[in-house]
């Protein structure tokens, strides 16, 4: 005698069926790929170290040479330069996340992962919220180096804008995500959109010099660029300044990548094959 199943699994979400497909499932999913995606960080922290040796290096030489070209004492100058030097870890750091992924598909890790009983949507989420701890960690080390030459943020302002760039790094790691799956076949499309990508997005939104003295094309362009809006919350919050309109422009970028970021790398993960 032939028994009907009760359950059903969803398309596209793993072996997980119902149960897994409710908030409460996706959510302990997420956690358990979360965990696991962090061991590595955990048990090579000197892979963040090295990742920090670029942003250092910046503030390092790039950043007295701003403070010579603008006049400004080096205190001063670092109080405009490091949210910007914050920003371009994030940007960098989660942009490269889908390289790992991109490894893993073509090693065979991501079909075993696919199989395995939990959502798809969570193999997305946990990976996704994964480049938050990195990108908090690499943040505080590198303007505790900066307080040496004088760099003096805002306690509160800086943990708020932690958080807002945390959610911005979800959203740009699971567009990052979305294009290794994309590019699963042709990894060298990957890297021809990442690093097409990367840099004119940091050109354009003033985070290494100030775009006031750029010409007018620039500064148009850098309206349309969502980092633009990231950098000018982040360097009113380290400096205190909770009023500025810049906070609630760069909060509701940030917000509004993560959900678009979210949504297409949900969707890229759970077409993955």
């Amino acid at each position: 005698m032939t028994t009907v199943p009760t359950t059903r699994e969803s398309p596209g979400e793993g072996t997980g069926g119902t149960d897994r497909a409710r908030p409460a499932g996706i959510l302990h999913d997420s956690v358990s790929v979360f965990v696991r995606e962090l061991r590595p960080v955990i048990r090579d922290p000197f892979s963040l170290v090295f990742s920090l040796m670029q942003p250092l290096m910046f503030l390092a030489f790039f950043g007295p040479l701003l403070g010579g070209m603008t006049g400004l004492p080096l205190d001063r100058a670092f109080q405009w330069f490091v949210p910007g030097i914050v920003v371009m870890i994030a940007l960098f750091g989660t942009a490269m996340t889908g390289s790992n992924l991109l490894f893993e598909i073509q090693s065979g890790a991501h079909e075993r992962m696919l199989v395995a009983p939990v959502t798809r949507s969570a193999l997305m989420v946990g990976r996704a919220c994964k480049e938050m701890v990195p990108l908090v960690l690499q943040a505080l080390v590198l303007s505790g180096v900066a307080a040496f030459f004088g760099f003096r943020p805002s306690l509160s302002g800086m943990a708020v804008g932690l958080a807002i760039l945390a959610v911005f790094g979800v959203g740009l790691g699971a567009l990052s995500y979305a294009l290794a799956i994309v590019s699963r076949n042709r990894d060298w499309m990957f890297w021809t959109v990442q690093q097409g990508l990367l840099f004119p997005l940091m050109l354009l939104s003033g985070m290494l010099l100030p775009l006031e003295a750029g010409p007018r094309w620039m500064q148009v362009l850098s309206r349309f660029n969502p980092l633009t809006y990231m950098v000018d919350a982040e360097r009113a919050l380290f400096n205190g300044q909770f009023g500025d309109p810049a906070v609630p422009a760069g909060a509701l970028a940030a917000v509004v990548l993560a959900a678009l970021g979210l949504a297409v790398g949900i969707r890229a993960m759970r077409n993955s094959i």
